[in-house]
């Protein structure tokens, strides 16, 4: 029994020493084999610096940049490190008051104690230099190196976007982002936020009690390596955004002009634009609050925003289903009976390309009738039903009531009425051709956006199909093409039928009687269609759509101008001038310029 015992307890003494073995081992390992422990023993004497990579760069079709890097210095702060702070030594070398110093340190230490923030963003180089001579006087305070995005030439605000800090939001959907860190917020900056921003690193650094940088810890074993952002190749023709810019000043609208055969942007404007330097560092704030306030809207990107009747150019998708329905024929003429809706005084047509030419209204009604009222009911309002279901299926294939996937966000898909709509409004069975005609001239509840309308001159241009519009043709180092829509999207038209809608618009440029005579220009074969948009709260809008040259066209292009009267007054000679600049390198008619110039609808005010 004794021997028993003994066993016993020789059995206790060696789990204990097996034990204290292991522990020693741990604690051996922990103190002297593993660096972790020491790093955190010595934390106040290590500093974790972020290394911000340099944003990617921008540039249009031709390796213009567009939007490049400046560099600046925001102060940091480790709440949890800052003793016994002057803070009204620091508050006068930053130049803010004691109690501002006070409040974004409290802000700072309710974010986190341990984790770095943002203290004061941008300060000059001349605050930058006076705090490294007294950085021993504010320990957990350091300066950190960032850049700031700039723009060499003011254009293409709305393409382009801009930057700003990060929001508690943003922050709380993606970990990736920290308190202080930037942000795309809109346009490009915003879509190809992942690509451009790159990769954070870190600096694993040695400061001593006076808070002085002492270099790299352990040789730099711990530090990762920022990783800059990718560079985006856009289809924006630089020349041809700024020209187009400057002939938009003092007006309302949009411009989109589009390489038909690839689908790539050449110029997006909307107009009022504004200066994107001005939402570049400190003074985005205050100048985001004066665009924002501002009665001309600048903010509000009326090209993929805004959508209008498109008046007289939606007579071109209407003269195309009519064909392929086979209710009329490229040779159908009709009278110009103002008694059905009015219209200006012109020849009858007598096939669709004079219908085209001379945009009559009455032509276009016989049309819509045609489409609508095909006798395929004996009730004339399921007759109407059936005829605009079909009629509404095949608009759709011309990129209508469809958010066009261009690589920006907040594009509207605009609106083509169905039966269902109007069901909604008059009960089913309670409406008919009658009640819709006003869509037979692109009025009515009709609405398009610029882009679409640009598309449609695109798909003009190519016969029949369109190539998904998108402003950046290549991503990075190795030039990766970043979409995967840029098969062509055909229409529900035949091919056949386009050519006598295209002879109309060449008629309409280029011949006696055309609407869009202010488009011709005498060494290029223009295409065009002009169309007034009915404004019910004050004066009409001016629109025009078109291509050239007529064969292997090069540009497509839409000009939508608010409150300018007929389209062939200013829509038209507009789109012609851009149009001969981006062919031609040069502008020829220096008075049709300067009349454009000249004509404004309000007074450009600038910040």
């Amino acid at each position: 029994m004794e021997s028993t015992g003994f066993n016993r307890k020789r059995v206790v003494a060696a789990i204990f020493v097996v034990v204290a073995l292991i522990y020693w081992g741990r604690l051996f390992h922990l103190q002297i084999l593993d660096d972790r422990y020491k790093i955190d023993a010595e934390s106040n004497a290590i500093r974790n610096k972020v290394q911000y990579p340099g944003r990617g760069l921008i540039y249009d079709r031709n390796g213009e940049i567009l939007v490049y890097n400046e560099a600046v210095y925001d102060l940091m702060i480790v709440p949890g490190q800052a003793k016994d702070i002057d803070w009204a030594a620091l508050a006068a070398l930053l130049e803010i008051t004691e109690e501002g110093a006070k409040e974004r340190y409290q802000k700072a230490r309710a974010y986190s104690r341990h984790t770095y923030s943002v203290f004061e963003r941008q300060i000059s180089k001349e605050v930058y230099g006076k705090f490294q001579e007294y950085t021993y006087r504010f320990p957990g305070f350091y300066v950190q190196s960032r850049t700031l995005r700039r723009y060499p030439r003011p254009i293409a605000a709305h393409v382009l976007g801009d930057v700003g800090e990060v929001s508690e939001k943003e922050m709380a959907d993606n970990p990736y982002y920290k308190m202080g860190d930037y942000i795309g917020k809109n346009g490009l900056e915003k879509y190809y936020e992942e690509q451009l921003r790159g990769h954070k690193g870190v600096k694993v650094i040695m400061v001593d009690v006076l808070n002085r940088d002492k270099g790299s810890y352990k040789d730099e074993q711990f530090d990762t390596a920022a990783i800059s952002g990718e560079e985006l190749y856009t289809t924006l023709d630089a020349v041809l955004q700024e020209y187009a810019e400057e002939l938009m000043r003092g007006k309302r609208g949009s411009v989109v002009a589009i390489e038909p055969s690839t689908g790539e942007v050449l110029a997006l404007v909307s107009a009022p634009t504004y200066d994107p330097n001005l939402l570049v560092g400190r003074i985005r704030s205050n100048n985001y609050a004066k665009l924002l306030n501002d009665e001309q809207k600048p903010l509000f990107n009326r090209a993929l925003m805004a959508f209008y009747p498109p008046g007289s150019i939606f007579k071109l998708p209407q003269a195309l289903i009519g064909m392929q329905q086979k209710v009329i024929s490229p040779n159908s003429g009709f009278a110009c009976d103002k008694s059905l809706v009015g219209c200006h005084n012109h020849p009858d047509a007598l096939s669709v390309a004079e219908g085209v030419k001379m945009s009559c209204n009455p032509y276009f009604y016989q049309v819509f009738r045609r489409i609508i009222m095909q006798g395929k009911d004996p009730n004339r309002f399921v007759d109407s039903r059936l005829g605009l279901e079909k009629w509404d299926t095949m608009m759709r294939s011309f990129g209508f009531a469809t958010r066009l996937g261009i690589d920006l966000t907040d594009v509207k898909a605009g609106l083509i009425p169905n039966a269902a709509y109007y069901d909604r409004y008059y009960g089913r069975n309670q409406w008919a051709f009658s009640t819709i005609y006003s869509l037979s001239i692109g009025q009515g509840e009709i609405g398009l956006i610029p882009l679409q309308m640009a598309n449609l001159a695109s798909i003009m241009a190519n016969r029949g199909y369109y190539i998904t519009p998108h402003l950046v043709r290549a991503v990075g180092a190795d030039r990766a093409h970043p979409h995967t829509d840029t098969v062509p999207h055909y229409t529900a038209v035949d091919r056949k039928y386009f050519d006598p809608v295209v002879e109309g618009m060449y008629a309409a440029v280029h011949l006696p009687n055309g609407t869009a005579r202010r488009a011709k220009i005498d060494s290029i074969a223009v295409c065009g269609k002009t169309g007034t948009s009915e404004n019910p709260h004050g004066k009409d809008h001016s629109v025009f759509i078109g291509f050239a040259p007529k064969d292997k066209p090069q540009i497509a292009i839409s000009v939508f101008l608010e409150n300018s009267g007929f389209g062939g007054t200013w829509a038209a000679p507009l789109a012609s001038l851009l149009i001969e600049k981006y062919l031609t390198g040069k502008v020829s008619r220096k008075w049709l310029e300067d009349q454009v110039r000249e004509f404004t609808v309000y007074t450009p005010e600038n910040l």
